[in-house]
């Protein structure tokens, strides 16, 4: 077995049987393909149903000193799903990751934008040019709709259900669910769609691609993320923003207005209620208001 059979038979699993998206397999090969550099530049000739946990210690230690902690425990991690898929399709009898052991470390909760600074950052928005109409419906749809940022781009017109007052959206895994939408909300989309998308020149295989660039085609992730942050500095803010921000922050504000953790969950498009407790730093106080309010012993 070699290395390039083995990575392309495992992004063959994760693509079909696990149902993930390309950015996601490229996530999850990366730490493999680390490893393939280590071995080749220390002339290390072995197979991956062959390689031991020595090895993999001495690849893990050679970038012990370069990657943060956190960075170095999801390296272990990919690493042990893949050599854990070598073991389902009988490759290898056991782990060899298993020895390793992954540095300790906190939990990192993203940065949460308040309202207003919300507001400030669409506030920085030039309406004066076509692309500034498509920019504020991107935005608002991450933060109103807690959307990822994958999500927000790939949506289709045909996914626009405004009547019913929902959005589909095809999430992890290929996944899809329905998120309400509301009027403000349709109406930037809408305005959108019929004074600035009218008029672009769409591309094949792009018709029914709500938000695209100049040149007629999906808009891509980086440019989301351009554009985020350069709002987020004309703004004045100090935070590590992301379009992942807008999607904390979704879910931090339904929570401190009292939406229910379930309803969360299912607009946030987590498969566990633990993921969402986590994601949204759940905190004793809100935990206590809950009791208070809702058991009948209070």
């Amino acid at each position: 077995m070699t290395w390039k059979d083995a990575i392309k038979d495992y992004q063959y699993f994760l693509k079909i049987e696990r149902g993930l998206s390309e950015n996601s397999i490229s996530a999850y090969s990366q730490d493999i393909l680390k490893l393939t550099k280590f071995l080749n530049e220390n002339e290390l000739t072995i197979s991956p149903d062959k390689i031991t946990s020595d090895i993999l210690e001495r690849f893990v230690y050679s970038n012990a000193k370069i990657i943060a902690p956190r960075s170095q425990a999801r390296m272990i991690s990919g690493l042990r799903n893949f050599f854990d898929y070598l073991i389902f399709e009988d490759y290898r009898k056991e782990n060899p990751t298993d020895l390793l052991e992954a540095p300790k470390i906190g939990r990192k909760l993203p940065d949460t934008l308040s309202e207003n600074e919300i507001n400030e950052i669409i506030s920085q928005i030039d309406l004066s040019k076509p692309e500034g109409e498509r920019n504020r419906a991107m935005i608002e749809t991450l933060y109103s709709c807690g959307l990822r940022v994958t999500e927000m781009i790939q949506l289709k017109i045909s996914d626009l259900f405004f009547e019913e007052g929902f959005i589909r959206v095809i999430g992890k895994g290929n996944k899809q669910r329905f998120v309400p939408i509301n009027s403000y909300m349709i109406k930037l989309i809408e305005n959108y769609k019929n004074l600035i998308r009218s008029r672009i020149k769409i591309q094949k295989g792009h018709e029914d691609t709500i938000f695209l660039n100049r040149r007629g085609k999906q808009i891509s992730r980086n440019m989301v993320f351009m554009i985020l942050k350069d709002l987020t500095e004309k703004a004045g803010i100090h935070k590590t923003v992301s379009p992942h921000t807008l999607r904390h922050s979704f879910a931090t504000h339904l929570l401190e207005n009292g939406a229910d953790l379930r309803a969360i969950q299912q607009m946030l498009g987590h498969e566990s209620i633990t993921t969402t407790e986590i994601y949204m730093h759940l905190d004793k106080s809100h935990l206590k208001q809950v009791v208070e309010k809702y058991h009948p012993r209070k």
